[in-house]
């Protein structure tokens, strides 16, 4: 330390320097934002500690003029990308904190939310979606959203509460409704998964061979909230429905685990679906259980309206 003040006294004694030094000083000093924070502490500082802090107080100007020019999160020139300088006094000294800006904060936010929202097989877009932007010019999205919004405000870990299973023709919007649920759900910390069903079978019949299978049955039976997507667009077997379908819904039902369904298929063509295998099998009994697990677990609404998939 004593050698840099040597140094710094040498290059004050050179006349150019200390030109260029005391435009650079009253440059800061008669900055807008350091003359309010002086004028604010003038009791606190003294003339050497204002002196004795001018790279700090530069150091501030620039750090803060980039981000009254913020060119967005993703291009921050800051030192720390997406956080902003206050002026504070530490130790009889100017210091300067970082802080994150509201961007920084809005980032971190989204992507905690994204932590709580776990899917498999289904596309990122849907993990964005917002009960605000949902349609509503149908009675089935209106149920719903009252519905989502109720479920959210009211949801207790171990309550018994059901989900929603909703229905209708492809492309009206009833995967995007689970996203929007689903964001609101992690808005208040609570977590869920959701899964597009005819991946989730096919990767059952894979974890056969790795013998995977009843460890990711068991982490799918026990998520907090269960959204499984396009139930019954896949090949049914009398495999899937009793030894994957069966079991995930069967210990949601006793645990009082919410569960959220979308199909192509009202309750009685899933019915159907479900009771006739790939082979031509016709067994009513354990399609009729499976459903019965189903309407415990979830409100059927109707969702209509023209395919935004065109």
């Amino acid at each position: 330390m004593e050698r840099v003040n040597h140094l710094l006294q040498r290059l004050l004694g050179n006349q150019r320097f200390k030109q260029r030094y005391e435009q650079m000083k009253r440059y800061i000093l008669e900055h807008p934002d350091v003359q309010s924070f002086l004028q604010a502490h003038k009791q606190q500082l003294s003339a050497d500690a204002v002196d004795g802090s001018l790279m700090k107080l530069y150091e501030f100007i620039e750090q803060h003029g980039n981000c009254r020019q913020c060119p967005g999160l993703e291009r921050c020139p800051n030192m720390l990308p997406g956080y902003h300088p206050n002026l504070v006094i530490n130790g009889g000294r100017i210091d300067v904190e970082y802080d994150r800006c509201p961007k920084k904060v809005q980032y971190d936010e989204r992507k905690r939310q994204e932590s709580l929202i776990q899917s498999m097989f289904m596309p990122r877009e849907i993990l964005r979606a917002s009960l605000s932007d949902v349609d509503l010019n149908d009675d089935g999205r209106i149920k719903a959203i009252r519905f989502a919004e109720r479920f959210v405000a009211e949801y207790e870990p171990g309550k018994k509460m059901k989900g929603l299973y909703l229905h209708g023709s492809f492309g009206v919007g009833k995967t995007y409704l689970l996203g929007a649920i689903a964001n609101e759900l992690a808005k208040r910390n609570v977590p869920s998964l959701i899964v597009y069903v005819p991946e989730l079978f096919r990767e059952m019949k894979h974890s056969l061979q790795d013998q995977t299978m009843n460890e990711k049955l068991d982490y799918i039976k026990k998520v907090p909230v269960l959204m499984l997507d396009d139930l019954g667009a896949e090949a049914m077997s009398s495999w899937v429905r009793d030894d994957v379908l069966g079991p995930i819904l069967q210990y949601r039902m006793f645990e009082n685990l919410p569960t959220f369904f979308t199909s192509n298929f009202d309750m009685q063509q899933l019915a159907h679906h479900l009771t006739y295998s790939q082979r031509g099998e016709e067994e009513k009994v354990k399609a009729a259980r499976i459903m019965e697990r189903i309407r415990y677990l979830a409100y059927p609404i109707e969702i209509t309206g023209p395919n935004r998939r065109q």
